[in-house]
């Protein structure tokens, strides 16, 4: 979840040591899939503190209400991050500073929620599925440049290998007193393989993430399951994709990549990245951007900038802008883009005024038309669907008793 101002570094980290524990009668009574049926996981953070949050399912999320009081599974502590990958919900403890737990749920056969295993972790900043496996990575900001890359098969929930990345390498510092390094901002596979983008960062206080080069893209190449280093792709239209702890690159149904910049690079608190907000392509089968293709999403939008990137089908994005034009700050608004035809529209039927709204923990309907978010407002909170074509919003289940936090899918 994102509230649309300068993104708090808390956001940081989990932790992963990998030790996991599971029960024969958990493993019996796995998620299955097999009936086709689907349940919507919603989880709200009640914000009291030593409360964690709160994980809600509900067959229908197109109407009707929920609430946190006496219902639902609440976690063992709070802040969360969430993905879902091989029909299971992985649930992210952030550690701050030690251990945390990473926990996998699943669905019954009647559909139920329940606890399949529970493992500890090394502090990471990205967590993707890549095939059946979630690729972690833990990516230092300052101090010692090595970067960990964790495969962790998603099915029996258990670490299969790891891999280290020299960030400076990536930066090609020739001045080694320069704690400048790259710091990747996701993954996403691409094919068969995995693309990483990254911000090259100072790397140092007082200024940690502030760049030198708010107006490059780059994007990592690695090879899967090996993890080595295949190239690093570069352009000069835009700034980097995506942001921290934010992804910017997405693979379409015919298998071409699309890059979301916010161009927010900053130095010393203020945005220095002077390229547009704007998307680029990565035509399937190639590692290099395609110099044909420039989506000025800052131009079309009357100046705002892209926050996060939603994908909901068929060259249609949901997108979250900064409210406030030409910055990295105000008050959330939504708008879908379509990265083919390149059209901007700004979202219609939502609440005047939005507190913040699920980011990267959305999905998409079953028939792929429209986006599912949950959206947080000073009246209270919904789960909205949002049409891809005609950028109209319908208002859903109302969410009492917190925060949405996030909203994903598992079938049973």
């Amino acid at each position: 979840m994102k509230t649309i101002s300068k993104l708090p570094l808390l956001l940081a980290a989990f932790a992963f040591t990998f030790t996991s524990c599971e029960s024969n009668d958990e493993k019996n009574e796995g998620s299955s899939g097999e009936t086709g049926k689907s349940k919507y996981i919603v989880t709200v953070s009640t914000g009291a503190t030593g409360v964690a949050d709160y994980l809600l399912t509900a067959d229908d999320i197109t109407k009707g209400s929920i609430t946190t009081a006496g219902n639902g599974l609440e976690q063992d502590g709070t802040y969360r991050y969430y993905l879902s990958t091989q029909n299971k919900f992985f649930s992210f403890l952030y550690g701050q500073g030690n251990p945390g737990a990473v926990t996998t749920y699943g669905l019954t056969a009647n559909g139920n929620l329940t606890k399949t295993s529970n493992f500890q972790a090394e502090t990471v900043q990205v967590f993707a599925p890549v095939n059946k496996d979630i690729l972690m990575v833990k990516v230092p900001r300052s101090g010692a440049s090595i970067s960990y890359m964790y495969k962790v098969d998603a099915e029996q929930s258990i670490l299969t290998g790891t891999v280290s990345q020299d960030t400076r390498l990536l930066i090609g510092n020739k001045n080694p007193d320069l704690a400048e390094r790259a710091h990747f901002t996701w993954a996403t596979q691409v094919g068969d393989k995995v693309f990483m983008p990254y911000m090259k960062i100072n790397g140092i206080a007082p200024d940690t993430f502030g760049t030198r080069h708010a107006d490059s893209t780059w994007v990592a190449v690695y090879s899967y399951p090996d993890l080595k280093l295949e190239k690093v792709i570069k352009d000069d239209r835009t700034s980097y994709l995506g942001a921290y702890f934010t992804n910017g690159l997405f693979q379409d149904e015919k298998g071409d990549a699309y890059g979301f910049s916010g161009a927010i690079g900053t130095a010393n608190g203020v945005v220095s990245s002077t390229k547009p907000s704007a998307v680029v392509r990565i035509n399937k089968g190639t590692t290099e951007f395609d110099k044909s293709y420039f989506f000025n999403v800052q131009e079309k939008s009357g100046g705002y900038k892209i926050s996060s990137t939603s994908y909901i089908s068929n060259g249609k994005f949901l997108l979250l802008m900064y409210g406030t034009p030409g910055t990295n700050s105000g008050a959330v608004r939504l708008a879908v883009a379509d990265v083919y035809n390149q059209t901007f529209k700004w979202v219609t039927g939502m609440p005047a005024l939005l507190t913040s709204a699920t980011t990267r923990y959305n999905i998409a309907t079953e028939d792929g038309n429209s986006a599912v978010l949950g959206v947080n407002t000073p009246d209270g909170n919904w789960i909205y669907t949002i049409n891809g074509t005609s950028a109209a919003a319908t208002q859903g289940m109302k969410v009492e008793g917190g925060q949405i936090t996030a909203i994903q899918k598992l079938k049973y």
